[in-house]
């Protein structure tokens, strides 16, 4: 059975201090959001890392999804200072020409808002599962953020791909609309596009690169926290 809404109410039973879900506008996501919603969690942050590149759909999916929880999703936005000196430096397209590049995109777009989302946070939790990618293989449910100095919760570190379909279907939930157009992961718009067949969930990313280097700096190889409750 896939970690389920009891367990993670465990994990998080002993974590004092505030707690933010960072939110992708991922199905997975949207599966983190509706177990948290039935643990009624008071005091919880919901937060997006506003890029600046989103698709256009992005935005009315962000409403969408407020209107259905009935919450108000944080924006953080980059640095006006730091963007501008990457638009000068790169135009639109030069995150293709390295990987340094497109890092440094990532750095000023996402990691760096992703450092002041957090800041005064005691734990943040995230819709990360083993099964998305190479990159991401090996995590667990607890684990310590060494970037961030803080517990990084993952509710969905053994959901299968059919597990999260079974439960977004059986529970509902509405989806980005660019899930209907093939795409299997949404990021910014010059950096996604949809999967082909036979194609596995990320390999819309950043499609020009290694798929081991298909991650933007906000997810660091964590260390594992024990065991979790109930499995050991």
């Amino acid at each position: 059975m896939p970690f389920s809404a009891e367990e993670l109410g465990e994990v998080l039973g002993d974590i004092r201090g505030k707690i933010a879900l960072a939110f992708s506008y991922q199905a997975e996501d949207m599966a983190v959001l509706d177990l948290l919603a039935g643990l009624g969690l008071r005091g919880l942050e919901v937060f997006t890392l506003d890029t600046g590149k989103s698709f256009p759909e992005t935005e009315s999916y962000h409403e969408e999804v407020e209107r259905f929880f009935h919450i108000a999703i944080e924006r953080y936005r980059p640095d006006s200072g730091a963007l501008e000196v990457l638009e000068e430096k790169l135009g639109e397209w030069g995150i293709r020409e390295s990987l340094e590049n497109r890092r440094f995109c990532c750095r000023v777009r996402k990691v760096e808002p992703l450092g002041r989302a957090l800041a005064g946070k005691s734990a943040w939790i995230t819709g990360l599962r083993a099964a998305q990618s190479v990159t991401r293989t090996g995590i667990g449910v607890r684990e310590y953020d060494d970037d961030h100095e803080m517990i990084k919760i993952n509710p969905l570190f053994d959901w299968s791909d059919e597990d999260l379909a079974d439960y977004i279907r059986g529970r509902g939930l509405p989806l980005h609309p660019l899930y209907e157009q093939g795409f299997r992961s949404i990021g910014c718009a010059p950096c996604t596009r949809a999967v082909r067949p036979g194609e596995d969930i990320r390999a819309g990313r950043w499609w020009w690169e290694n798929p081991d280097h298909k991650e933007c700096g906000l997810h660091s190889r964590p260390k594992a926290q024990g065991p979790v409750p109930g499995r050991e």
